[in-house]
C-alpha cells in the first residue's frame, strides 16, 4: 500500500538553493512569509565549488564561494526560512494553489520561485570529471581569471563566449591556447571577435581539434587534444583549462507547464514573473545575459520582494476588490497623472450618492500595476463595475453620468 504523503502549507516554496534562491529566501523571510527552500544537492549551488570569488561586492579578500553562501544560508535561517535537502519529484504550477512534491512530502504553496540554476556543458572527454571546478577545469573567466595571472591556460571552444572570455584571460594569463574544432581561420564567433583574437599575441590556436583526455596528479596539468581529421593526439601542458561550449538550464522539471525558450531557458519580466500566475524564476535558469553570483543575488532580491507584493495584492483582490456582497465600483488610476487625480472627486461624489449600497475601491498604480493587471485593464485611468464578484463593465472614458447609468 502506497504511503500517504505529508502535506505542508507555505506562502512560498523556493526550488533551488544557490545564491539566487538564498537571496529570495532572505527577502521572503524578512517579509515574514512562511518560506520553504528545497535543494537536492548542496546549499549554495555551483558557487560553492568556486575556490575564489574576487568580484562579489563587500568581500575584497577573495573568499571561497562556500564562505559567502554559508553566510546567506545562516541569514535565511535566522529569518525563519525552512530548508529541505531533497529532490523535487514533480510540480503542478498551473492552479491557484501550487503543488511541489518530493518522495515523502507534498507542499502546497501560494507562490513558487524557480531557482534551479544551470550547468555548463562539458566535453565528455576522458577523466574530465576528475578535474572539474577547483581541480583545473573552470567555466567562468570572470570568476577565475585573476587566479591565472602569469599562467598558461587552455580554452575549449570557438563561439562568442569562448573567444571573448579567452581574450579577457589574456589580461592575466601569460598564454592562452584555444582548441578550435574547425579548419584554420574558421570560428563560431562573430567576425570582430575573431579578428581581435587572431591579432592577440597571447592567443595561440590549435585547429581541427577537440578535447580527448585530461591528465594530472590531483590537479590538471595536461589537456590532450585530438585532431578530428588525423586522430593525432596533441598534449598541451598547462596550468588550467576553461571550457566554453555552452550552458544547460536545469528546467526539465517544468517542461510542459511553463513557457520556455528554444534553449529551455525560462523567460521572465522585470519582476521575475513567468507566464504562470504566482510562479517566478530567477538566476541561471532564466534567459539572461550575465551569470554571476552578484546578478543571481539581484534576481533573488527582486523575486522575494515581488512575491510578498503578489501575495498581499492577491489577498486584497480576492477579499476586497472582488467582494460579492454588494455591487462594486473600482477606480484605477495613477497618482502622477493629473486626469486620474482630478476624477477622484467624481468617484467621491458617486460614493456619496449611493451611500452604503455599493462598495467603492480606489487603486493607485504608481508603485505597482499588479491589481490593474488582475482586472485585465488595457490602460488607466479606468472604472471597473462588478456584481456578485464578477466584472460586468470596464469603462475607459471618464464620465460621471455614464458611470451612473451603468450603476
Amino acid at each position: 500500500m502506497a504511503r500517504e504523503k505529508i502535506v505542508e502549507q507555505y506562502d512560498v516554496v523556493i526550488i533551488g538553493g544557490g545564491p539566487a534562491g538564498l537571496s529570495a529566501a532572505i527577502y521572503a523571510g524578512r517579509a515574514r512569509l512562511n518560506t520553504l527552500l528545497i535543494e537536492k544537492a548542496l546549499i549554495g549551488g555551483l558557487a560553492t565549488y568556486t575556490n575564489e570569488i574576487s568580484n562579489y561586492p563587500g568581500f575584497p579578500n577573495d573568499p571561497k564561494g562556500e564562505e559567502i553562501t554559508n553566510l546567506m544560508k545562516e541569514q535565511a535561517k535566522n529569518l525563519g526560512v525552512k530548508f529541505k535537502l531533497t529532490a523535487v519529484s514533480s510540480v503542478d504550477l498551473k492552479g491557484e494553489e501550487k503543488i511541489v512534491e518530493t518522495f515523502r512530502n507534498k507542499y502546497v504553496a501560494k507562490t513558487v520561485i524557480i531557482a534551479t540554476g544551470g550547468r555548463p556543458r562539458t566535453t565528455g572527454a576522458e577523466a574530465e570529471e576528475n578535474y572539474l571546478f577547483d581541480k583545473g577545469i573552470s567555466f567562468c573567466a570572470t570568476c577565475d581569471a585573476a587566479a591565472n595571472t602569469d599562467k598558461h591556460v587552455v580554452v575549449i571552444g570557438s563561439g562568442d563566449a569562448a573567444i571573448e572570455e579567452g581574450m579577457f584571460l589574456t589580461k592575466f594569463a601569460s598564454k592562452v591556447t584555444v582548441s578550435v574544432m574547425h579548419d584554420e581561420g574558421i570560428m563560431d564567433c562573430n567576425e570582430i571577435a575573431k579578428q581581435a583574437a587572431l591579432a592577440n599575441p597571447k592567443m595561440d590556436f590549435v585547429w581541427n581539434t577537440v578535447a580527448k583526455r585530461f591528465e594530472g596528479d590531483g590537479h590538471l596539468d595536461t589537456v590532450v587534444l585530438k585532431n578530428v581529421k588525423t586522430d593525432e593526439e596533441i598534449p598541451i601542458k598547462c596550468d588550467n583549462c576553461f571550457e566554453f561550449i555552452g550552458y544547460l538550464p536545469n528546467s526539465e522539471l517544468f517542461e510542459g507547464q511553463i513557457e520556455m525558450t528554444s534553449r529551455k531557458y525560462i523567460p521572465v519580466n522585470e519582476k521575475k514573473e513567468t507566464n504562470l500566475d504566482g510562479v517566478f524564476a530567477i538566476g541561471d535558469v532564466t534567459d539572461k545575459w550575465l551569470k554571476q553570483v552578484a546578478t543571481a543575488v539581484g534576481d533573488g532580491a527582486i523575486a522575494g520582494t515581488a512575491v510578498e507584493r503578489y501575495i498581499a495584492e492577491k489577498e486584497i483582490f480576492d477579499t476586497r476588490i472582488m467582494q460579492k456582497e454588494k455591487p462594486g465600483l473600482i477606480y484605477v488610476y495613477n497618482a502622477i497623472d493629473a486626469e486620474g487625480r482630478d476624477f477622484l472627486a467624481h468617484i467621491e461624489s458617486i460614493e456619496t450618492q449611493f451611500d452604503t449600497k455599493i462598495v467603492v475601491n480606489r487603486i493607485d498604480t504608481y508603485k505597482s500595476n499588479g491589481l490593474a493587471m488582475k482586472l485585465g485593464l488595457d490602460k488607466v485611468p479606468a472604472v471597473v463595475l462588478t456584481k456578485e464578484g464578477t466584472i460586468m463593465h470596464k469603462l475607459y472614458e471618464l464620465n460621471e453620468e455614464e458611470i451612473l447609468k451603468y450603476l
